[in-house]
């Protein structure tokens, strides 16, 4: 085992318990945003057909439940404007970061072979690269880099930690350059439902892919739009070219989606009503915090999208992650997300409504 845990970096989660230990001894208690987890009610359509479903004794398929994939295909297609979307267009998947970790070993990538992510950036794309024993590099202008050997570039928007949207035009010209090098695409669009300054938009709509999905992959996940990051539910739409050879690898290894969930996710991707409430929750938290952070003496950055407030004091985020924990508020330094990310913190939005007035209140 060894050799493939030295494979890895540290932990980075395990460097901020002594800061923790710091903001839970605040007289008011803790108010952690540091990580973002839903804290907000699973929508009672959706437990009701995880207890509908429950008594599943047989083996759930890989692909997915027939009513799944209509699900998932309907969505893209009267969300993410896609068109033409099948069954074959998409994969159900055991929670994004599953994916994410894993992807490169089920594209068979391997030494030689690198792989490219932004430079401000979810930490398992690297990890991914890394498990696979691939090469890995992070951009600022993925079409400035040497295609030679990339074999899969990872994009993300709306970005987790900053928050920035990338354009139609951006995310067009990103598509066309990867194709005229045979390089794949995959777009991490898991917050693409938390536009706030912003209109998200996927690579799987036309005016982005001119119509084709070839060389395209779009991640999406239900953690953050319908609070089921405990119910492990993501899929992925795009070529079915790239897709028909993960589902048989993934039938190998059976990483399947259980009963219930599929079921619960079929309900989650068929309402809207409780995605617009979640986002008005989010609306006001964000508020809350962005003027209190303002206020305080803060500058915010990007954060036009998603469920974080990227900013900064312009001084290292370790003292500024140390200055917040002793008014009892926790959050995650931006070098956690690359070097780039040295001035900044990730201010998250996951907390209950008393919590984040709480921290507002000491931030005044």
């Amino acid at each position: 085992m060894s050799a493939v845990t030295d494979r890895l970096p540290t932990f980075p989660w395990d460097k901020l318990a002594p800061y923790k230990a710091t903001a839970v001894a605040h007289p008011d208690g803790i108010v952690d945003l540091s990580v973002g987890t839903p804290v907000d009610p699973v929508p009672e359509l959706i437990q009701k057909a995880l207890v509908d479903a429950a008594d599943s004794p047989g083996y759930p398929t890989v692909w997915g439940t027939p009513a799944l994939r209509d699900a998932i295909t309907g969505w893209a297609e009267r969300r993410l404007g896609a068109r033409g979307v099948t069954h074959r267009h998409v994969l159900p998947v055991v929670g994004s970061k599953e994916l994410v970790a894993w992807l490169p070993t089920q594209l068979g990538l391997g030494p030689g072979d690198r792989v490219a992510f932004p430079r401000l950036a979810y930490p398992t794309y690297e990890v991914g690269a890394r498990l696979a024993r691939a090469d890995f590099l992070a951009y600022d202008d993925p079409t400035e880099l040497d295609p030679a050997d990339l074999r899969l570039l990872w994009l993300n928007s709306p970005s987790n930690p900053t928050g920035k949207v990338l354009s139609r035009a951006e995310l067009t010209r990103i598509v066309a350059w990867a194709r005229e090098h045979g390089v794949l695409v995959a777009s991490d669009e898991c917050y693409l439902e938390l536009g706030w300054e912003a209109d998200p938009v996927s690579v799987l709509h036309p005016d982005v892919n001119g119509g084709s999905y070839d060389g395209l992959v779009a991640v999406h996940s239900l953690s953050k739009r319908s609070n089921l990051a405990g119910y492990r539910a993501a899929f992925l739409a795009g070529d079915p070219a790239v897709l028909g050879p993960l589902l048989e690898i993934r039938k190998h290894g059976g990483m399947m989606t259980s009963a219930p969930t599929q079921a619960a996710v079929v309900a989650a991707l068929g309402d809207d009503e409780h995605v617009r409430v979640q986002r008005e929750r989010y609306t006001a938290r964000r508020t809350a915090l962005r003027e209190a952070l303002l206020g305080h003496g803060f500058r915010i950055e990007h954060s036009e999208a998603g469920l974080y407030l990227w900013a900064t004091r312009d001084e290292s985020c370790w003292d500024t992650v140390a200055h917040l924990a002793e008014l009892g508020i926790l959050v995650a330094p931006g070098d956690f997300y690359g070097p780039a990310g040295a001035r900044f913190v990730r201010v998250a939005l996951t907390a209950t409504d008393d919590r984040v007035t709480a921290a507002a209140h000491r931030l005044t």
